[in-house]
């Protein structure tokens, strides 16, 4: 009776004869067929795509195996593509074997239409707050996960406890659907995890989607392990071919040396000039230059002090200048120049009433290590080249991290531990320090701290209680006596000049053959006749204002800021017969050169 009235009533809606009835009733089960075919080709070819779009990462992943970023951002746009959300990022842990969960880096997706929201409305509200990226590494769904190990799926995040809604507020992007799950390693350990936020299409991530998402983590779990061992291979190749590399050029020093200086009479301060701020940097033979270091380290009074056994300070010193190579200029002279400076900076102006005996040990060893195994070309070099010394220590402050760990390792060998007679305490400050001394003659740090440094001295602000201004000092006092050449008498800067320009027109030459690359002015021989221009340059840069802040800070250096100016104007000198047409003060001197500063470092 019911069938009856429901065709009736159809009948009459539509306007139906019996005959058209009964056609319409034997089309309908071929439309279901027609429905239901077309329902299993959409979910077959949704099969078909995710399957593909897995394959895919497969293939990302044996195409790039050497970048963390490319490959985690690849995986990460396949997935962001197939799920369709607004956001996909990835969170890697500082520390996988600590309890605390804690992020070290990220890496996120935006669809094109987040991005194009971002833009407009959401610009303003990240500028004001916290930005999304700094809510990122500390929401509180990613460490549930890191620290569970287990996914979590919110169809609606303010209605879940576990969701902090305030900082989402904060970082000016309003999220509805949270898919998070954890990122493992070949050890079974999380590594991270990752997280896609709101579907494009307004509906909550279903199971579908979770499983999709998973599969997509295992592969993104696969190609971080897989670069991050190739960095650990790549970094051990590098480390191995650095070991082999200073164990072929460098030896210690012999038994006979040793006992040669050991039963030596060390000549006095006064017989050896070294007290002088105007030292002839040229005057002693490579023997000469290790009684002298001797006799600074005794006339400081650190051998008494730390109980430095003299046999060992004998052997370190004869290895340390064993491991400088025969370059132009950053050598063993240059070392000991540097540390001479030092020694007297600190005994002519009285820093050493500043300065604690551990700081004074520091810079004075610091300088002698400052250049180990100098390979007579700079930072840019090593990067532009790809070397060994590059891959071990990254591109920043690449020779001055390898000076210092040559020092640590030539401390290490036996019968060379000068401070083997310290306290834990001491010998762990004196490390730190000896690091901070080395590093600083890095002219990268040089600039990041000068200006501090600078307004300190002309406020009349500074203040030796503070450790931060204790720290910029001694960095400034190694800069100064890294580059003390130019406080020198003429001849004695010139000819450091000289040996400093030609080691860079070395570099220069090296540029040309091996890179295929132009060098900067200062490393081109074929532009040799601009040295005085550059030199002025270099002066007013960076030595000038240097030297007058130690001067404001104490007025007994003035006689190295009056050498530096009376250098300047021989250099001027030259700069006017070169260009004799030319009548323009060198205050107006091009600012091309301070570009170039990152070359010469």
């Amino acid at each position: 009776m019911g069938a009856i009235t429901l065709k009736a009533q159809i009948s009459a809606r539509f306007g139906l004869g019996i005959d058209q009835w009964v056609v319409m009733q034997m089309y309908l089960p071929f439309c279901g067929i027609a429905i239901s075919n077309a329902q299993l080709f959409a979910a077959s070819r949704k099969e078909y795509d995710r399957s593909r779009a897995l394959l895919e990462v497969v293939n990302d992943l044996f195409e790039e195996q050497t970048d963390l970023e490319k490959i985690v951002k690849k995986i990460m746009h396949r997935a962001q593509t197939l799920l369709k959300c607004e956001r996909c990022s990835v969170l890697l842990l500082e520390d996988i074997e600590s309890p605390v969960v804690k992020f070290t880096k990220s890496f996120e997706l935006l669809s094109p239409k987040c991005n194009a929201d971002t833009d407009n409305s959401l610009k303003d509200s990240v500028e004001k707050s916290s930005s999304y990226s700094d809510w990122l590494i500390n929401n509180s769904i990613a460490e549930l996960v890191a620290s569970t190990g287990l996914p979590v799926n919110i169809s609606d995040a303010y209605q879940d406890p576990r969701f902090d809604a305030e900082a989402d507020q904060i970082s000016g992007f309003h999220i509805r659907s949270v898919l998070c799950v954890p990122i493992w390693n070949s050890s079974h350990q999380i590594i991270g995890v990752a997280q896609v936020l709101n579907r494009l299409d307004g509906k909550p991530f279903d199971d579908a989607d979770q499983r999709l998402f998973e599969a997509f983590v295992i592969f993104c779990g696969l190609g971080i392990n897989n670069t991050i061992m190739y960095d650990q291979v790549k970094k051990s190749w590098a480390k191995q071919s650095v070991a082999l590399d200073v164990l072929s050029y460098h030896a210690t020093c012999s038994k006979a040396e040793v006992d040669k200086f050991k039963a030596a009479n060390i000549p006095l301060v006064s017989e050896l000039g070294i007290d002088d701020i105007h030292f002839d940097d040229f005057s002693l033979d490579v023997d000469a230059m290790i009684t002298a270091a001797l006799r600074m380290f005794m006339e400081l009074g650190m051998v008494q002090k730390f109980k430095i056994d003299y046999e060992t300070l004998c052997r370190w010193l004869l290895t340390v200048r064993k491991n400088y190579r025969m370059v132009l200029y950053h050598n063993w002279r240059h070392a000991f120049n540097v540390c001479q400076l030092m020694f007297a900076m600190l005994t002519t102006a009285g820093f050493q009433e500043i300065l604690t005996e551990i700081e004074i040990l520091a810079l004075i060893v610091g300088c002698l290590c400052h250049d180990l195994d100098h390979r007579g070309t700079n930072n840019a070099f090593q990067a532009k080249s790809g070397s060994a010394l590059a891959q071990l220590y990254g591109t920043s402050a690449t020779l001055e991290h390898h000076h210092f760990n040559h020092a640590v390792m030539i401390l290490q060998s036996e019968g060379h531990n000068i401070f083997a007679n310290l306290s834990s305490k001491d010998y762990s400050d004196l490390m730190q320090l000896l690091k901070q001394s080395i590093l600083a003659t890095d002219l990268t740090l040089y600039f990041e701290r000068r200006t501090e440094f600078f307004e300190l001295v002309s406020k009349g602000g500074y203040d030796w209680n503070t450790k931060n201004h204790r720290e910029i000092f001694r960095s400034m006092l190694m800069t100064a006596c890294d580059l003390g050449a130019v406080t020198k008498p003429w001849e004695i800067s010139r000819q450091a000049t000289e040996l400093v320009t030609s080691e860079f027109f070395e570099q220069g030459d090296r540029e040309r053959s091996e890179l295929k690359l132009t060098p900067s002015a200062i490393f081109d021989r074929n532009r040799k006749d601009e040295l005085p221009r550059l030199q002025l340059e270099w002066i007013d840069s960076i030595c000038m204002p240097l030297y007058e802040s130690l001067v404001k800070l104490n007025v007994k250096l003035k006689p190295m800021l009056d050498s530096v100016a009376v250098n300047r104007g021989k250099w001027e000198e030259l700069h006017q017969k070169r260009l004799p047409s030319q009548a323009a003060s060198s205050s107006s001197l091009s600012s091309s050169f301070t570009v170039s500063l990152k070359d010469i470092n």
